[in-house]
């Protein structure tokens, strides 16, 4: 218990670390001093302006995109027992993307402050659509003799994953210009352009989500010990596994329809976490949740000023780190 709360503690303030540092670091650059008059009012507009207008709704929307991604990874490791499962490699965020981009295209050529009301409102639903037609085939195609077979959910994932990928490649060769870089930039998971309307949408979603999963993290473990161990518990191990994979297409929908494709993220959190606090999902959703938000906050800070003033998209970012993790954990599984 103990040790658990230190990992709390120690995560806490490295995710504050992390939000200063994303709120300070830019080209204008802002003091902790200057981030501290927040508090009296008595900051100068224009730090104002960068920070409530520019850097805190992109932050909050990172931390969001975070919790949602890690979350969903959590999920499908479990439902599939494959530490190497997670919404960007089994297709439901290509799924989202590809529904969103498609969206976006039709609606307008230009940029992210350019797409009307009713668009941003539309891509959410788009996205949700979007993943989980994906996962509908996936289980479809999975399914075999009244179940479905984790190794085999993952494999046709992958599969599924890669064709969607070249629908969107191929989708791409008829576009404008500005569609292209639209569509590029899903592609490749960014926070660019965001505004507080993105954490309103996405916020309550992930939040009410979130909790869910967090409230049914002890039938998690049971599923986690495997499926005869859990029958005889008395757990429905097809029904729940249902439920759960509905839970993490919308999370992974969710966080697609606000940021884009970013892929590792489900994987780096969860993993990290489970070596931290061990295989309880009571404690591995929270502290997973952090480290994810941890990470993406720290790259989209990355990704923005290292070579200003050209941005790189925090999904490629975050594949940069996750990469190599992600070789690392196939040489060391079975």
């Amino acid at each position: 218990m103990k040790s658990y709360k230190l990992c709390v503690v120690i995560c806490t303030l490295l995710l504050i670390g992390s939000i200063l540092a994303g709120l300070m670091i830019g080209t204008y650059r802002v003091g902790l001093g200057d981030i501290l008059k927040m508090f009296t009012g008595e900051m100068a507009k224009m730090v104002r302006i960068v920070i409530f207008n520019l850097r805190l709704p992109r932050i909050c929307l990172a931390v969001i995109v975070g919790i949602a991604l890690s979350a969903s990874g959590c999920i499908l490791q479990t439902i599939t027992k494959n530490e190497l499962a997670e919404p960007g490699i089994i297709g439901i965020n290509a799924g989202a993307a590809l529904a969103v981009t498609i969206v976006i295209t039709l609606s307008t050529g230009y940029y992210y402050e350019n797409i009307d009301l009713g668009t941003l409102y539309l891509v959410p639903v788009a996205a949700m659509f979007g993943a989980v037609f994906t996962t509908a085939l996936i289980y479809l195609l999975s399914y075999r003799r009244g179940g479905v077979s984790p190794v085999r959910l993952l494999l046709v994932g992958i599969g599924i994953n890669s064709a969607v990928n070249a629908l969107i490649t191929l989708y791409q060769l008829n576009m404008s210009k500005g569609d292209y870089n639209q569509v590029l930039t899903w592609i490749s998971g960014s926070l660019w352009g965001t505004g507080w309307e993105y954490v309103w949408i996405s916020g309550p979603v992930v939040a009410v989500l979130f909790g869910v999963v967090f409230y049914k993290a002890k039938t998690l473990d049971v599923i986690g010990l495997g499926d005869v161990v859990a029958l005889s518990l008395g757990v429905r191990v097809e029904k729940e596994r249902r439920l759960f994979l509905l839970l993490a297409v919308a999370l992974a929908g969710a966080a697609t329809a606000v940021a884009g494709n970013i892929a590792f993220l489900g994987i780096l959190g969860p993993q990290l976490a489970a070596r931290m606090t061990g295989a309880s999902h009571r404690r591995k959703l929270p502290i997973g949740a952090m480290v994810s938000s941890i990470i993406i906050v720290l790259a989209d800070t990355a990704s923005r000023n290292l070579f200003t003033p050209l941005e790189i998209p925090v999904g490629i970012t975050i594949s940069i780190i996750g990469v190599p993790y992600f070789i690392y954990l196939m040489a060391r599984s079975k």
